[in-house]
């Protein structure tokens, strides 16, 4: 009988070290050898001089974490092709070193955030935090009105420092590169790691929304009205509006507010330019991620919203005074031709408009020239201008609107 309960013991002994040493051996494989060699990498592989968080950005660290954000969101980017494809390069690990803890994430409800910043407009983030299906039809995200006063353009402190955290997301890698780049990738001495060297390849963010200043865009083949008005309704007037007039449920916090579609007569390739790349400075996202044919048919819609306005008679010397007008005061930003590409067109925040590709409706025009465009560059020229200078000046833009025949859409 002894000798049964000395083996039970000896038994139980041996269960109780073997897992002990099991645990420890698990602690030290699974957790404090990958922490060693992350925090040797991140040495290894970050910038002399990252660039730390604000006091603004890090209270919206605290913020995004108690709210639960990163129950839904994922900040890392993985070593997997459609999420290079999606985001851009994968997340290195230099790039967290100030989480702790870290907000990772496991679950992709909505998209990954690591290179959010400068993805979206400022104010379209405090829209979409407002009341995230008044920009985004749809949405599953949960509203967060508690951090404003009432509207989305009164943004509490809280709703502050929760977009400047979400703004800096991606950015203390994109502004180091590129010598950070070349930095890391000597550092990881990992020529033959074709994993490894996934997170140099291709470009830093390739966020299908972010807005780049450029004219560019692929030929689109030929759209369908039907399909663009579907794709319109379900994507676009969430902030133009059912009609195109600027008016839909997530306008009234953007500055400058959405174009007004019916008062403009856009030509082909200038839908396409917008809708591929977006117009920088403002809340309009491009929209790449949608199929050539989709973008097609949105860009019918879009042109079917134009009202057209027949043009009254302009007196000829108004033409001549317009001209003159044109020429004295506007062609720093729209250019001689009224393209767009004025001497002082690239330090501003907003492209000027092109008159060659768009034209608005006389009353928009002069409205324009009234007030100018709260949220832009375009400032009022009532002080500047007389009554029949402003009138002058509206018409002889309008007659710079010369659309390419239709399908010459430069690549």
């Amino acid at each position: 009988m002894s000798d049964t309960s000395s083996s039970v013991r000896t038994a139980y002994l041996v269960a109780i070290v073997g897992g002990v040493l099991f645990f420890v051996l698990s602690v030290g494989l699974l957790g404090v050898w990958p922490a060693r060699v992350i925090d040797a990498q991140t040495r290894a592989m970050a910038p002399e001089h990252p660039l730390p968080r604000t006091a603004a950005e890090q209270r919206g660290r605290v913020i995004y974490g108690r709210e639960g954000c990163a129950s839904c969101h994922t900040q890392q980017i993985r070593y997997l092709h459609q999420d290079m494809a999606r985001f851009g390069a994968p997340t290195l690990a230099w790039e967290t070193h100030l989480d702790t803890p870290h907000l990772w994430g496991t679950r992709r409800v909505g998209p990954d955030l690591s290179r959010i910043g400068g993805t979206r407009s400022l104010d379209w983030q405090y829209t979409h935090l407002f009341a995230p299906r008044s920009v985004v039809t749809g949405s599953v995200m949960p509203a967060y009105p508690s951090l404003f006063d009432g509207a989305p353009d009164r943004p509490r402190q809280e709703a502050r420092d929760l977009v400047a955290y979400l703004d800096s997301l991606g950015r203390a890698r994109e502004l180091a590169a590129p010598e950070g780049e070349a930095r890391a990738r000597d550092a990881c001495n990992c020529p033959d790691d074709e994993m490894a060297q996934m997170a140099f390849a291709g470009t830093m963010n390739t966020h299908p929304a972010r807005a780049r200043r450029t004219d560019e865009a692929p030929r689109l083949p030929a759209g369908t009205l039907p399909r663009g008005q579907q794709l319109y309704a379900a994507h676009c007037a969430t902030c133009h509006g059912e009609r195109g007039l600027g008016d839909g449920p997530g306008a009234a916090g953007l500055l400058p507010k959405p174009a007004n579609l019916a008062e403009h007569e856009y030509a082909e390739e200038r839908v396409a330019a917008a809708l591929w790349n977006g117009v920088s400075g403002t809340a309009m996202p491009a929209w790449r991620d949608l199929a050539p044919e989709d973008l097609a048919s949105i860009s019918t819609a879009v042109q079917n919203l134009s009202v057209a306005q027949g043009d009254p008679p302009v007196p000829e010397h108004l033409t001549t005074l317009g001209a003159r007008v044109f020429t004295a005061n506007c062609v720093q930003c729209h250019g001689e031709r009224g393209d767009g590409r004025g001497p002082a067109a690239e330090s501003l925040l907003m492209a000027p408009k092109n008159f060659v590709r768009q034209r608005v409706s006389l009353a928009e025009g002069v409205r324009v020239l009234r007030s100018g465009v709260a949220g832009s560059p375009m400032a009022p020229w009532t002080a500047r201008l007389t009554d029949a200078e402003l009138v002058a000046v509206a018409h002889y833009v309008r007659e710079l609107y010369a659309p390419a025949p239709q399908g010459d859409i430069r690549r």
